[in-house]
């Protein structure tokens, strides 16, 4: 038995906190005993707004009953839970980012606010990952994640039918290409269970992501949601926690510079989501750490190999990359190209945890000298668009995206642009440019990629490009540009553009540039009106006045 560790939770008898606590914590039926005990935190996330934290509460009591055996004290800390198919649905889907900032400060003020000695996050949709690692990396308290899983999908007219199809046939309704019938009778069986999107969306990327950082116990993702698998890692994780407390590891010593870059390889090894980029760079932010991931990047993308190609970005399933062996197994196969010396929640460096280690052998996953690509999955693209910068995820198909140019036509907003779509003013060859969605500009960064999916939805995937300041979901693919910098808001050259400028995407070069003579564009920076002050008022208005760029990451700590 480990003698009783020197907690910051442990107060001097006889003080303030620790007379008005002991009463409070008695009236809750805890022991002297058990108020000495490490005190975890158990981050649930926990709504009964979406399918992808129904299950977190039955996951929550795993976790807490393996703190308790561990000899650790668990309290249940909840957060906003927010799901971007529900919480989407207003104001352009504007709540969806800053939501992530809530969570992490909703977690500061639940976790340090009564002094607790760790956390256990349960991770699951898109912005609950990010927001848990960004309050890790703040309160730099020992944390271990939990990986609450992936949901199933069924069959519709006997073809498979997931979350994805439901979101892109949508375009094909709007042109009429299917019958709101069948639309009907996909939502019926495209989710079986609870758990994240089952593709290679934001959510499992960032699950992905989360391990190959070292914060999720190795061999955690992805994993079929109440799966005997899933519940095994969450009583790992329990138990876990309190030796990382008993040891001083807290959540900065593994999140070093180091761990960002495995975390980047195992973001282009999946082709994950690009959403993963400005994610890292808040958590970044949050550890203190000077690093730009757009620098990452574009190091990495040449030297790392395309080994899975998941939905949406190939014939692949996340059930096959959980199968061959998910994101340990990539870290595996990517060898030298892996920082060995970066910690793990484990205690162990990536490199010990990997030396015995053989992954399935599978086709799901390929092997580094026989992959699926060797372009990169993800790539930045700069120029006179975007002189801070942008993101294009290439993916399997990076040879069809390699040079796009076209004339512009540009939209404020996403619905205006779905519209635009189904009266015929884009077509095959155009450039779509949605502008004023960034984080400032939006308020909150507005989301693109209801029309991105309803574009790819009529057939026009790779005839249409798409160039934004705002958001894209990790579902969409085609030829789509977001996270353009600076932003309209911020009098980027994005908000300079017109209808018919000749707009050129071109990967070899990395650029994205705009046809327009310097001369003209001085003339209509000139008469550029400034952006009118929102009438926002609330959450968003604090996330206006207070974000950082988004290739700083859109966080609200000052970087």
């Amino acid at each position: 038995m480990h003698d009783t560790p020197q907690l910051r939770s442990n107060f001097r008898p006889g003080t303030t906190a620790w007379a008005v606590r002991r009463a409070q914590w008695r009236a809750l039926g805890l022991t002297d005993e058990e108020m000495a005990r490490p005190k975890i935190a158990v981050v649930n996330t926990s709504s009964e707004l979406s399918i992808c934290f129904s299950h977190l509460d039955t996951v929550a009591a795993t976790v807490k009953a393996a703190v308790r055996a561990a000899g650790g004290l668990p309290f249940e800390v909840r957060t906003t839970a927010p799901s971007d198919f529900i919480h989407g649905a207003a104001k352009g889907a504007r709540y969806i980012l800053p939501s992530r900032d809530l969570i992490a400060s909703d977690i500061e003020v639940g976790v340090e606010g009564p002094l607790l000695d760790g956390m256990v996050c349960l991770a699951s949709c898109d912005k609950t990952t990010p927001g848990q690692l960004m309050a890790a990396a703040r309160l730099d308290l020992p944390t271990v994640f939990v990986l609450c899983g992936y949901q199933g999908h069924g069959t519709s007219e006997s073809e498979e039918v997931d979350i994805e199809e439901v979101f892109e046939r949508v375009g094909a309704l709007v042109t009429g290409a299917i019958t709101l019938d069948r639309l009907h009778d996909m939502t019926e069986h495209a989710i079986k269970g609870p758990g994240v999107c089952a593709g290679m969306g934001t959510a499992n990327s960032m699950h992905l992501v989360c391990e190959a950082l070292g914060l999720a116990l190795p061999g955690s993702a992805p994993v079929r949601a109440m799966t005997a698998a899933m519940f095994a890692q969450a009583e790992a994780a329990g138990r876990r926690i309190v030796g990382m407390v008993e040891e001083g590891l807290t959540a900065r010593r593994i999140l070093t510079e180091a761990a960002f870059r495995n975390a980047i390889a195992v973001t282009l090894a999946a082709s994950g989501s690009g959403n993963c980029v400005r994610h890292l760079q808040a958590v970044a932010v949050e550890a203190g750490l000077s690093l730009s991931i757009y620098d990452l990047v574009d190091a990495l993308g040449p030297k790392v190999p395309l080994l899975c190609a998941v939905r949406p970005n190939g014939p692949d399933r996340i059930e096959d990359l959980d199968r061959a062996g998910g994101a340990r197994a990539i870290l595996k196969r990517l060898g030298t190209r892996i920082d060995g010396d970066a910690m793990t929640a484990t205690g162990r460096t990536w490199g010990e945890e990997l030396a015995d280690y053989r992954p399935p052998d599978d086709a799901a996953l390929r092997h580094a000298d026989d992959p699926h690509s060797t372009t990169p999955a993800l790539v930045t693209l700069r120029g006179s668009l975007a002189p801070d910068g942008a993101l294009l995820k290439l993916g399997l198909g990076g040879a069809e995206k390699m040079h796009f140019a076209g004339p512009a036509r540009t939209f404020e907003d996403q619905d205006d642009a779905i519209a635009g779509l189904a009266d015929g003013r884009i077509g095959a060859g155009d450039v779509v440019v949605l502008r004023g969605l960034g984080p400032r500009g939006g308020p909150g960064i507005a989301s693109a990629s209801w029309f991105v999916a309803a574009l790819n939805g009529a057939g026009l995937a790779g005839k249409v490009a798409v160039v934004t300041d705002g958001q894209l979901s990790g579902l969409n693919h085609g030829i789509t540009i977001n996270q353009v910098a600076p932003e309209a808001f911020e009098a980027g050259p994005i908000a300079l553009v017109e209808d018919g400028d000749a707009i050129v995407i071109d990967v070899a070069s990395r650029s994205l540039g705009l046809g327009v003579p310097e001369a003209e564009l001085a003339r209509r920076r000139a008469t550029l009106a400034a952006a009118p002050p929102t009438a926002e008022r609330g959450w968003l208005s604090v996330f206006q006045r207070l974000a950082s760029p988004i290739h700083r990451g859109a966080t609200l700590a000052p970087d």
